[in-house]
C-alpha cells in the first residue's frame, strides 16, 4: 500500500499526549492470538440464570428491549498495568465520546428481533472509527423474549499534535500537525497539517462530521494553502454504509491547481501548471441484503475540467503538450456486493482487530460526456472493478483485484488505465510470524506524459530512488516475512518487525526513463510501530533496504521512515 505521511516524531508527539510516557508501568505482556475472532460464541443450551447467546436468542424469536451504552475511557483503571498516575491523568483530562454519538450507530433497534447478522456488521462498521480503541456488544439481560443488549467502547487519544520527519527514496519531507478526530467527544474531525517535500510545501485545513443528520452522513470540508497553489473540498454523502442499506445520494465539488513534473531517472525534465475542477451529484437504489448479496444501482452527473498552461520560471513544458479537456456527462453505476467477512488479527496489523471482505465485490460504471452539455467532446466514460477473496487450507487467503478506468472517443484524448494486484497471507502455526506475498501490474494509455506510472522508493522499490523509473507498464513483486511480537511497551504501543525483498520494472512509452532498461531488486530489514491508543492508529516503518543490481549513481542503500495504513 502507498505510503501516507511518514510520521516518526508525531507518533512519539501522541503518546506524550497521551500522558503515558517512558515513567508509566513496566511493559506488559499480553497473549497472542491469529485465529479469527468471533464476536458471540457458539449457541449453547440454555440454562437457569444464564444469559443466552446472540444466536440463541435468534433462535427463540428475542425481540430487542433496551440498548445501553458503556462508553468507557481511553485506560482501564481496573486493570493494574493501566492505573499508573499518568493512566489516571490522562482519562482525566479527556473527553469521552458523547452517548448520542454512539446510539446513533447500531444498526438494530429497541422493538427489532434479534439478528446475529446486524449485531456482527454494526460492530464492524463501530470499529472502523478511529477515536474506539475497542467495541464489544453483548446480552445483559434476558427476560419473558425480550433481551437488553449493552454496546461498550473504549476511546482512544484523538488529540493528535505533533511534528513529522520521513525519508523515502532519498527524499525527505517534514511538517507538523494539530488535529483532533474526535472534537470535545462529538466525533467531528478538526485539524490543520503543514508539509514540506520535494514537490512543494504547504498547509491544509480539515473538518469533517462522518455522523450528520440521520448518523450516517459525512460532510467533508478541506482547503490546501500550496506553495504552487491551492486546493478546496468539499463533500456531503450519504452512502450505502451498510449491507441492507437501500437508497444512497451525494453532492461533492473541489478546485486544485497545482505544478506537475515530469521525471526521468528521478529527475525533474519538464513542469506546467494543472488545474482540475470537477463536481459530481447521483442518488442510488437498492432492493438491500438478499440471500447474501446487495445490487446496487446509481445514477448521477459528472464534471471535470482540466486545464493546462506554461508558466515563466519552471523547466520545459512536455512534449506533446497536454489538452485542455471539459467533460459534462451522466452516468449509470451498478454495484454487487457478496456479504462475507473475515475477522482476524496479526495480518496488516499487530494484535488488532481487522475486517477483510472476503466475497466479491464488483462495480462498473458508464457515462457518456456530450457536448450539449458543454463537453469539449463527446466521450464514452467507463470504469469498472473487482476483488474476491479465496480461504486456502492450512490457514492462508488469497485476495485479488483488479480494476480498469479510461475514456474513448476521440483518440488524441483517449486514455485507459488498467490494474490488478494479488495478495497472498501465509499465517503460520507460531501465531507469531507471517508470510507475504503480493504481485500487481499496471498498464497506461495516456498521451499526456506527466501521467506516468513511476517506481521507486515511496512506489514499492524501496531500495532506489523515488520515481526513479517511469513507463507506461509497471509490475512489482514483494515478499516479506513478518513478525508479531507480544511487546506492549507501557501500552501504547505495539511493536513488530519484517525482513522483505522486492523486484520491479516500469517501462515502454513515450516517456520511459532510462534506467528502465532492466528489472530491479532489493533486500531489507526493517521495524514496525502500531500505535494503539492514539486515533491515527497508522503502522510507522523504520526500513533499511539495498539494492542488488545499482548504478553506481545511486547510494548503496535506502534509509526509509514511513507511515502506512498496513505492516
Amino acid at each position: 500500500m502507498r505510503a501516507g505521511a511518514a510520521d516518526l516524531a508525531r507518533l512519539l508527539a501522541g503518546c506524550c499526549a497521551a500522558i503515558a510516557c517512558s515513567l508509566g508501568p513496566a511493559a506488559a505482556q499480553e497473549p497472542a492470538t491469529e485465529q479469527k475472532v468471533p464476536l458471540s460464541a457458539e449457541p449453547a443450551p440454555a440454562s437457569a440464570g444464564r444469559i443466552p447467546s446472540f444466536a440463541e436468542l435468534e433462535a427463540a424469536g428475542a425481540v430487542i428491549g433496551e440498548v445501553r451504552i458503556d462508553n468507557r475511557n481511553i485506560f482501564d483503571l481496573t486493570d493494574e498495568k493501566e492505573n499508573g498516575i499518568l493512566y489516571r491523568a490522562a482519562n482525566a483530562i479527556h473527553i469521552r465520546t458523547q452517548d448520542w454519538v454512539v446510539r446513533r450507530q447500531p444498526l438494530f433497534r429497541p422493538g427489532e428481533r434479534v439478528s446475529v447478522r446486524l449485531i456482527e456488521e454494526t460492530e464492524r462498521l463501530m470499529r472502523s472509527n478511529r477515536f474506539f480503541y475497542d467495541v464489544s456488544i453483548t446480552p445483559v439481560g434476558y427476560r419473558d423474549g425480550v433481551v437488553d443488549i449493552e454496546i461498550s467502547t473504549r476511546d482512544t487519544w484523538t488529540l493528535e499534535p505533533g511534528a513529522s520527519a520521513s525519508r523515502a527514496g532519498g527524499v525527505n519531507k517534514s511538517g507538523w500537525s494539530v488535529r483532533d478526530t474526535n472534537a470535545f467527544g462529538t466525533g467531528i474531525l478538526i485539524g490543520a497539517n503543514r508539509t514540506s517535500d520535494a514537490d512543494r510545501s504547504g498547509i491544509t485545513y480539515k473538518v469533517s462530521q462522518p455522523h450528520a443528520f440521520d448518523g450516517w452522513t459525512a460532510i467533508d470540508y478541506s482547503h490546501s494553502q500550496l506553495s504552487d497553489g491551492q486546493s478546496n473540498a468539499i463533500s456531503i454523502v450519504r452512502p450505502f454504509y451498510a449491507m441492507d442499506t437501500r437508497w444512497a445520494a451525494g453532492f461533492s465539488t473541489s478546485t486544485d491547481t497545482r505544478i506537475e513534473s515530469q521525471f526521468i531517472d528521478a529527475v525533474k525534465v519538464a513542469q506546467y501548471r494543472h488545474r482540475q475542477d470537477s463536481a459530481e451529484a447521483f442518488g442510488g437504489w437498492s432492493g438491500g441484503l438478499v440471500d447474501g448479496w446487495a445490487h446496487r444501482y446509481s445514477v448521477g452527473l459528472s464534471y471535470l475540467k482540466d486545464t493546462y498552461k506554461v508558466e515563466p520560471d519552471l523547466l520545459p513544458p512536455p512534449d506533446p503538450f497536454p489538452q485542455d479537456q471539459t467533460l459534462v456527462a451522466p452516468f449509470f453505476r451498478y454495484e454487487l456486493m457478496h456479504d462475507s467477512y473475515e475477522k482476524v488479527k496479526n495480518r496488516d496489523l499487530i494484535e488488532r482487530p481487522e475486517y477483510f471482505l472476503m466475497g466479491t465485490q464488483s462495480k462498473v460504471q458508464l457515462g457518456r460526456s456530450l457536448t450539449g452539455l458543454g463537453s469539449t467532446q463527446n466521450l464514452w466514460l467507463y470504469s469498472a472493478s473487482a476483488s474476491d477473496g479465496f480461504r486456502l487450507p492450512s490457514n492462508r487467503v488469497l485476495l485479488g483485484s483488479a480494476s480498469v478506468s479510461g475514456q474513448s472517443g476521440y483518440a488524441p484524448l483517449d486514455r485507459q488505465l488498467a490494474s490488478a494486484s494479488i495478495r497472498f497471507y501465509d499465517h503460520h502455526q507460531d501465531n507469531r510470524t507471517l508470510t507475504f506475498v503480493s504481485l500487481a501490474g499496471d498498464v497506461l494509455k495516456d498521451p499526456i506524459l506527466a501521467n506516468q506510472l513511476v517506481l521507486g522508493g515511496d512506489t514499492g522499490l524501496r531500495g532506489y530512488p523515488r520515481n526513479y523509473q517511469t513507463g507506461d507498464h509497471r509490475v512489482v513483486f514483494n515478499v516479506e516475512e513478518r513478525v508479531y511480537t507480544d511487546w506492549y511497551p507501557f501500552r501504547l504501543i505495539r511493536v513488530g518487525g519484517a525482513v522483505f525483498f522486492d523486484w520491479g520494472r516500469a517501462w515502454d512509452g513515450p516517456g520511459e526513463s532510462p534506467s528502465s532498461a532492466r528489472w530491479l531488486s532489493n533486500v531489507g530489514i526493517g521495524l514496525r510501530f502500531l500505535s494503539t491508543r492514539s486515533s491515527f492508529g497508522n503502522v510507522l516503518h523504520i526500513d533499511f533496504a539495498f539494492p542488488l543490481n545499482r548504478d553506481p549513481n545511486i547510494k548503496s542503500f535506502q534509509f526509509l521512515v514511513q507511515t502506512k495504513l498496513s505492516l
